[in-house]
């Protein structure tokens, strides 16, 4: 199998241009899979020998990614050998790529949350900056990126909604609340005019310099209200759009509209969130099915 193996790399390398470092990773995976059957030819291997040989690395302790990205490589492989009439059938056809379950980050606590936006100081400047902000990621389950990008002319408080731009460029229109609202216009009126320094600025939230407010600026004030407030977490700009979408599921919302509203494009990437639901149908079935108990 070596020399398939090799042959393979240089159509790799050579056909599909792939880079070096992403033609070592395939030979790694099918190097390591030949190791599985030293005296079984090529044409000789099964669907059932390549799926024993995945749940050997499976026992070996390799997770579902590596034991995919393993599988992908040997598809590939197999592809490449028919298509070149080296072989007539491809046993890795109808194997799947282990599912991949993606891993829920810590999600805040509603008390937690509370004791996060209760901590910048009202009575200054940059604390209306901040609680401003804070509101405005928990209310809207915005991104960092799209935070910091928010013109002011995105902004209607009379409607009670922002719209923001997010990724590929898909711009969406996402509510506020009042709570949220109350705190924009309290920084607008007497937060932000100072921060500009009469300067004109399009972004919504500024520095102290009259600039725009950057990722990492954020990523700070962020740490230092969390460890003000005594929350031992690691808690970043992306836990509070956990928490935004937990906490909205958790009283009932629908996943849809939390996608929408999290600007997914694919509801499969909100689905990691089902956990709520789940919890929330095993309830209602332990409190109203005729059998549950």
């Amino acid at each position: 199998m070596d020399a398939l193996i090799k042959e393979f790399s240089e159509y790799l390398r050579i056909e599909k241009r792939h880079s070096p470092h992403t033609v070592a990773g395939y030979c790694r995976d099918l190097r390591r899979f030949a190791r599985a059957f030293p005296d079984t030819e090529v044409a000789g291997l099964t669907t059932a020998d390549i799926r024993s040989s995945l749940l050997i690395l499976r026992d070996e302790g390799l997770s579902p990614s590596s034991i995919g990205r393993s599988l992908s490589s040997i598809k590939s492989f197999f592809r490449y050998l028919c298509e070149d009439k080296q072989l007539n059938d491809n046993p890795a056809e109808i194997l799947e790529t282990p599912r991949r379950w993606r891993k829920l980050p810590y999600i805040l606590s509603l008390a937690d949350v509370d004791k996060l936006l209760s901590c910048p100081d009202m009575g200054t400047t940059r604390g209306l900056r901040d609680q401003a902000m804070l509101e405005v990621l928990y209310a809207t389950g915005m991104r960092v990126s799209e935070l910091i990008s928010v013109k002011g002319h995105n902004l209607d408080l009379v409607a009670g909604c922002l719209r923001t731009m997010g990724k590929g460029s898909k711009e969406r229109i996402v509510p506020i609340g009042m709570v949220a609202r109350n705190v924009l216009e309290d920084y607008l009126l007497n937060s932000r005019p100072v921060l500009a320094k009469g300067q004109k600025v399009e972004e919504l939230f500024l520095t102290r310099r009259a600039k725009a407010m950057t990722r990492q600026g954020f990523w700070k004030l962020l740490k230092g209200y969390v460890r003000q407030c005594g929350i031992k977490a690691n808690v970043s700009p992306h836990t509070l759009r956990h928490a935004f979408a937990t906490h909205l599921l958790d009283r009932g919302a629908d996943l849809r509209s939390v996608q929408q509203m999290l600007g997914h494009a694919d509801i499969s990437t909100t689905q990691i969130y089902t956990h709520v639901l789940e919890k929330k149908m095993l309830e209602v079935h332990d409190r109203f099915h005729p059998r549950a108990d």
